[in-house]
């Protein structure tokens, strides 16, 4: 990894590259680029090829969605085999891929992705929306896929709004004469909620509501959240002089958010949301709204928290950028203080532990990550635990290094924040296939190029990885 030299310093807004031109920063005006300098806006030749790869995406996700209900290692361990009320809208398809036919569905799936975004040019937003939202609407009709977190949602709400138990010092086995308890992933059962109070608190509104109809009402919120999340990319692509065409399809026909994210009914994509919302408000000049958006992604799910400081730290000490900066704090403060008075009025003292659970839940490790596959895999514990704290090390220099060439504007913040997001996912011990969605949106819209290179090779890697996963034991 490594980011821009000083002597190839980004563009501002619609400038070609080179031109030496100084940062954008929070507190510049950022307005959109005249019609004729948007790239996506004016008419493009469609070619085959580029086609044939959309109807790549569209067939393998459809093909994967239609036969979810009856091909085990698309779903969670809980739920196999699939509950009629939890089988979706194909369940009485009977169509089963076994492991190679699941496999094959989503490396096809991943190569057309590729595909797509590489011959973007050659598509109409027209197509390339219209596959979005058509690949989203058959993953929201599949049961939940490869994750039981749903069914964790729905036991931390109940847990607080049913039950009374404070879902931040006590795991799902509080309350496990609840129906929900059997659908709870057994390494989650006696693990403290690790989201944020503004997500837990709305969760509590579908507490009422039954497994199956809680399940696929999580389902229906990421797909929401996922497709707005597309147009948040395009609007900012927009302001930023980027193909929003390309970088809706970056963000939209990514296998692992659609697939796992989309499908497991996450609420990552509600903290992407978020978090991108601030973004475009920061680009758009709006600060304060900004940096009470970015505590709103914060209080869906820590992650968030890592773009704010290179926000805050984009233009370093010009007099436009203390003011934007100024502004972006103000409207931080504001966000922190409603989502400490939220927090405090709910949880009492108990959200505070949800740090200390996200260090022990990633402290464990799982295979789909470098220390993870060093104690899972090659049956070395200790070395695993080694390799995680230098990794670990790495990231927090890599992160300093990073924040300090975004003050000397030698890096353009968004790109400055990918290349962090990055890092993180390297370094994590514990990282699953829909975490990919965290790195899509800003490399969607970076100015390095390579960063959007390095997302979709990293998708194809942490693919790799899960689907190794579903080939059974002893038979490789």
């Amino acid at each position: 990894m490594s980011a821009t030299s000083p002597s190839s310093a980004t563009p501002s807004i619609g400038l070609p590259a080179g031109s030496g031109t100084a940062l954008p920063a929070p507190g510049v005006a950022l307005g959109p680029a005249p019609p004729a300098e948007r790239p996506g806006t004016a008419d493009r030749q469609l070619s085959r090829r580029a086609l044939a790869a959309v109807g790549g995406v569209v067939a393998s996700g459809t093909l994967i969605a239609v036969a979810a209900a009856h091909t085990e290692s698309l779903l969670p361990e809980s739920i196999r085999p699939v509950p009629a009320a939890l089988a979706g809208a194909f369940g009485s398809l009977f169509l089963n891929l076994h492991v190679g036919g699941a496999i094959a569905a989503l490396v096809l799936m991943f190569i057309s992705y590729a595909a797509v975004v590489a011959l973007a040019g050659q598509l109409s937003a027209r197509v390339v929306l219209l596959a979005i939202a058509a690949v989203h609407a058959v993953v929201l009709l599949a049961p939940p896929l490869a994750s039981t977190d749903v069914f964790s949602y729905q036991a931390y709400a109940r847990m607080g709004a049913v039950y009374g138990i404070n879902p931040y010092t006590h795991g799902p086995y509080a309350n496990n004469p609840d129906a929900v308890f059997q659908y709870v992933g057994a390494r989650w059962s006696t693990i403290p909620s690790a989201y944020g109070p503004a997500f837990t608190v709305f969760s509590y509104l579908l507490a009422p509501l039954t497994i199956a109809t809680s399940a696929f009402a999580y389902k229906s919120i990421a797909a929401v959240a996922s497709l707005a999340l597309v147009a948040v990319v395009w609007r900012c692509a927009q302001l930023r002089g980027a193909d929003p065409v390309k970088a809706a399809a970056l963000v939209g026909l990514n296998p692992l958010l659609l697939i796992y994210g989309v499908g497991g009914g996450h609420n990552d994509l509600l903290m992407l949301l978020a978090m991108m919302g601030g973004v475009y408000a920061i680009l758009a000049s709006r600060e304060r709204v900004g940096g009470a958006l970015s505590l709103l992604a914060i209080g869906v799910k820590l992650t968030a928290g890592l773009v704010l400081p290179f926000a805050l730290a984009a233009g370093g000490s010009a007099r436009q950028a203390r003011a934007g900066r100024r502004r972006l704090a103000v409207g931080a403060g504001i966000g922190l203080i409603a989502l400490a008075a939220l927090s405090l009025s709910v949880f009492g003292s108990g959200s505070i532990h949800v740090l200390g659970t996200v260090i022990k839940s990633q402290s464990g490790g799982d295979s789909p990550s470098i220390p993870g596959a060093i104690s899972t895999r090659l049956g070395l514990p200790t070395l695993g635990h080694i390799t995680g704290f230098a990794l670990a090390g790495a990231f927090a220099v890599t992160l300093c290094w990073l924040l300090r060439r975004v003050w000397r504007g030698q890096t353009d913040w968004i790109d400055g924040a990918g290349w962090a997001m990055l890092a993180m996912l390297v370094a994590s011990s514990s990282v699953l296939p829909w975490y990919v969605a965290w790195l899509l949106p800003l490399a969607a819209l970076a100015r390095d190029r390579r960063l959007a290179t390095t997302a979709i090779a990293f998708t194809g890697v942490v693919q790799l990885i899960t689907l190794l996963g579903y080939i059974p034991h002893g038979f490789l």
